[in-house]
């Protein structure tokens, strides 16, 4: 089975550069990376270029910058893709060398993997970026980095690939956020992809997310196998959160199960 990535990006070169030298140590060979590429400037592609020469199979999505559009250049990369299993990150997030391998083994039909992550200090974002290698570091490296604030939290890079309780909240969609989310590329064209309605930072994730569920494609946890590393970057404006907010509980309170404005317009 191929797996697709798509990774999100805008205007981060050094950080999507360090995100896709991650992928070159992959223990599972089998998969592709298509780089949603939400409107940056030229030096993005000269990064993915710079790849093309690599062991990764790599594409380039991108459109015009006209703002924050995640929801539509996603739905675009999808296009690009040829795997039967999705996987979405966002560019500023660096993976471990079983990211692929322990995604592969927890996908499962019928239900979408919900991932998680952990959160760099400046400090060390830039120390990681320049020096470090990820597969490197151990478990007293780490809580070292916790005793120092250089990571948020040790659970999401904590492997315990036989954790039992992986269908206990499968009706929940709080949490499940696109910066480490697999799901089927068949349930992803049910639901009809991201809804492009959403423009600006915010709630696309849920909303599709919310919509598996409601197509009875549940939430199965892949915590504690799949668990990646977030870069710290400045906050993106969140000025269209309230709108965006809105079309969630819409489609929450109507129990909607397609995007009329997605993948495919209908």
């Amino acid at each position: 089975m191929l797996i697709s990535v798509i990774i999100t990006t805008y205007n981060s070169p050094d950080f999507l550069e360090k995100c896709l030298k991650s992928f070159l140590e992959q223990d599972d060979k089998n998969f592709e990376i298509i780089v949603a590429d939400d409107g940056s400037s030229p030096s993005t592609k000269d990064i993915i270029e710079s790849f093309k020469d690599s062991s990764l199979k790599i594409y380039h999505a991108w459109h015009e910058d006209e703002g924050f559009r995640a929801a539509k250049i996603r739905n675009e990369a999808v296009k690009l893709s040829s795997g039967e299993f999705l996987i979405f990150i966002d560019g500023d997030c660096i993976v471990f060398k079983d990211f692929i391998k322990n995604h592969r083994n927890i996908s499962e039909k019928g239900f979408f993997s919900r991932g998680n992550r952990a959160k760099l200090s400046q400090k060390f974002s830039k120390k990681i970026i320049s020096e470090e290698d990820q597969n490197k570091i151990g478990i007293f490296k780490l809580v070292w980095l916790r005793l120092n604030s250089d990571i948020n939290r040790l659970m999401p890079v904590l492997r315990f690939p036989n954790y039992p309780f992986k269908k206990l909240q499968k009706k929940k969609w709080k949490g499940a956020k696109t910066c480490n989310l697999g799901v089927w590329k068949s349930d992803f064209e049910i639901v009809n992809g991201y809804d492009e309605s959403y423009i600006g930072w915010g709630r696309e994730d849920s909303d599709f997310v919310v919509r598996l569920i409601n197509n009875n494609i549940y939430r199965k946890e892949a915590i504690f196998a799949t668990g990646l590393l977030h870069l710290n970057h400045k906050i993106i404006s969140r000025e269209n959160f309230s709108k965006n907010d809105k079309l969630l509980k819409d489609t929450i309170e109507n129990k909607k199960l397609c995007a009329k404005n997605g993948y495919k317009k209908q």
